[in-house]
């Protein structure tokens, strides 16, 4: 492995499952403006929209997730497109 690429901040993350609520702890770099207090102890906390216990691979079940409205804003973008196809 190369020296110095490597952060060498690691510190115990929460990450949170914003689908189904669920947490889990690990160690991570990644910076966090919001905290989480678990069994006593506070941790900084991301927000996640799919993690392995909501994921369809994981679980065998398809789920639609569209957080940010994107099936909508794709259909808004082509439909003049499919208008034409129709015709």
């Amino acid at each position: 492995m190369k020296k110095g690429i490597h952060p060498e901040s690691y510190r115990l993350v929460c990450f949170k499952d914003m689908s189904n609520e669920h947490t889990f702890i690990t160690r991570s770099t990644a910076a966090s403006k919001e905290t989480i207090e678990i069994e006593g102890v506070q941790y900084p906390l991301l927000k996640v929209e799919i993690s392995n216990t909501s994921h369809p691979f994981y679980t065998g079940k398809m789920k639609l997730v569209d957080t940010a409205g994107r099936v909508d804003k794709f259909m808004n973008r082509y439909q003049k497109h499919m208008d034409k196809r129709k015709v």
